[in-house]
């Protein structure tokens, strides 16, 4: 087997078996590929896509590439995660997590970068002067111990295989691949070892994805691939055709994110972000109805 078989394979839009997706991830982490050629395999896909079990056969290599969180110390059914796929503005994450943690919950978050045109999570708080996003393992876990809330950027041990290809995506116009933003998402999540995730998946002028149809598609193939990997995710579509809230900019929306759990709530913030919450929270069976 060679990597130009599988260029070859998805160039004509055949299928990968479950061998053939091991061999590219495994073959990526240890070095045995060029970054053209892994570059050449991605925009294969592009063109040809991944079905369902193929996109469930390269997460779950993921998955596999590196280490799982045992998270398993605070409790069953208490541990919460949270994902947006990203738009203009979009700081919701830095609310989500704080408020559902003073709730009593765990919020365990491991988070990737900006792709394209905005910064992702990890920017947003490296913004703060000194903030540490490189986390151990064990720091991430006593983390959660002393303040309920723990968040780290992706690590070399936690799927290191997405984090190589998801850097290369970035800089090789393959950010925009369903299948590959699906991987990515729900590897990274199981990776992370939370009981309950809640997916935001935007669309619209600000976003990667520009049309709902195509967001709800993707909402839905997340949802399938963590079903068939025994991870219980839910997936909820949000319009982000104008930017949310009144600041765009890493360090302007930390500061926006610091004034809305002061209290001073833009309306568009606060509905997304209560919903999510609400969401959340019904999930976990603690609250009967949604009063």
């Amino acid at each position: 087997m060679d990597i130009l078989d599988l260029i070859e394979k998805k160039k004509h839009n055949k299928v990968l078996t479950k061998d053939e997706i091991n061999f590219f991830v495994e073959g990526t982490i240890r070095g045995d590929f060029q970054d053209y050629q892994i570059t050449a395999f991605l925009m294969s896909l592009y063109f040809s896509h991944l079905n369902i079990e193929e996109t469930t056969f390269l997460t779950e290599a993921f998955v596999k590439s590196g280490d799982v969180l045992d998270l398993s110390a605070f409790g069953e059914g208490k541990i919460i995660d949270k994902h947006s796929s990203g738009g203009v503005g979009d700081k919701i994450t830095l609310m989500f997590l704080p408020l559902v943690a003073s709730l009593g919950y765990k919020v365990a978050k491991l988070s990737g970068r900006g792709l394209g045109h905005t910064g992702g999570t990890i920017d947003k708080l490296e913004s703060i002067p000194g903030f540490r996003t490189c986390l151990s393992n064990q720091s991430f876990i006593n983390q959660m111990k002393e303040i309920s809330l723990a968040i780290a950027s992706q690590t070399k041990s936690l799927c290191p295989a997405d984090g190589k290809i998801y850097a290369l995506r970035d800089v090789t116009s393959t950010v925009d691949i369903d299948s590959l933003i699906a991987s990515s998402i729900v590897s990274k999540k199981i990776a992370s070892g939370a009981d309950f995730v809640v997916l935001d998946v935007k669309f619209g002028s600000g976003a990667f994805i520009k049309t709902f149809s195509r967001a709800k598609k993707l909402a839905e193939t997340m949802v399938e691939v963590a079903k068939r990997l025994n991870k219980k995710i839910i997936a909820v579509v949000s319009d982000m055709n104008m930017p949310l809230g009144r600041a765009v900019g890493n360090s302007l929306e930390v500061i926006e994110a610091i004034e809305f759990l002061k209290g001073n709530m833009e309306q568009d913030l606060k509905e997304i972000t209560f919903s999510l919450v609400k969401n959340v929270l019904m999930q976990t069976n603690d609250f009967e109805s949604e009063e």
